[in-house]
């Protein structure tokens, strides 16, 4: 038991130590000169491994893995960071009047998550892409709202949950408003297992984005992406894989730390 824990807080501090080293390189590179433009191709050197003035080598066209590898990291971090925002947003606005009230409204807003979860998600974001146009803002706003159905459920059920404490009938026949009832005695309430729920989500974001920037529906080029990176790299995946496996590899640390993380958090609460 004791060395499970032991193993435990090691991950936990090692997702934390990634998830620190990717931040803070990624959001600190506009600080520094960066050797190479993303887009910038080195002919002598095509598909070169890592080593030398490319410290993790370059892609089919000669460009820098590295650079590329911090400014797609902008695209996904901001994605996995804005797109939970926007559908936690969305769930608390609809998600706590419906476990609140329950009744007419509760059947409305349920079935409009419904109809939205139902909706295939990959027609839903072309759509969506094909509306706005392709670009950070668009993909963001479109993973938001797709995920927004997941957060109005887990929001919903806390809701429920929380409003038949004592608490809150307590304050109810104190003449509290319901206003005051939903933000000063559930909200606080239930913010940290949707805290919890957000970092899991933000993976799972990430990852998604990825997917799109892979078939070609991300931020358009030559705005770099790790999901555009891995679809490029494949071309020559038998020959360097190093082109494609390190955006891969990156990636899933990426996303693995967030979950780790996530679990953690949400076992927190649940033993609470």
């Amino acid at each position: 038991m004791a060395s499970r824990l032991i193993i435990d807080k090691l991950a936990v501090c090692a997702a934390l130590g990634w998830l620190m080293l990717v931040f803070i390189s990624t959001f600190s590179a506009g600080l520094w000169s960066l050797p190479f433009a993303p887009d910038q191709m080195d002919s002598d050197r095509l598909a070169a491994l890592p080593g030398g003035s490319h410290l993790l080598g370059t892609d089919a066209m000669g460009r820098d893995i590295a650079v590329r590898l911090l400014i797609g990291a902008r695209v996904s971090l901001t994605v996995g960071i804005c797109a939970p925002l926007l559908g936690l947003g969305v769930g608390l606005l609809l998600g706590m009047p419906a476990g609140f009230y329950r009744g007419w409204s509760e059947r409305i807003i349920m079935t409009l998550a419904d109809v939205i979860l139902a909706f295939p998600g990959l027609v839903f974001l072309l759509v969506v892409t094909s509306v706005l146009g392709p670009s950070l803002k668009t993909i963001t706003f479109g993973l938001g709202l797709l995920i927004s159905p997941r957060f109005i459920r887990v929001v919903r059920a806390n809701t429920i949950r929380c409003a038949e404490k004592e608490f809150v009938q307590a304050a109810r026949i104190g003449g509290a408003r319901d206003r005051v009832i939903l933000l000063g005695e559930i909200l606080p309430n239930i913010m940290g297992p949707l805290l919890a729920y957000t970092l899991i989500v933000a993976g799972f974001v990430i990852v998604a984005e990825g997917g799109l920037g892979f078939l070609g529906l991300s931020v358009p080029s030559p705005t770099p992406s790790w999901g555009g990176m891995i679809a490029a790299g494949r071309d020559v995946l038998d020959q360097t894989p190093h082109v494609a496996m390190i955006p891969m590899a990156v990636m899933f640390l990426t996303v693995l730390s967030v979950n780790l993380i996530g679990d953690r958090v949400r076992g927190r609460y649940e033993r609470n």
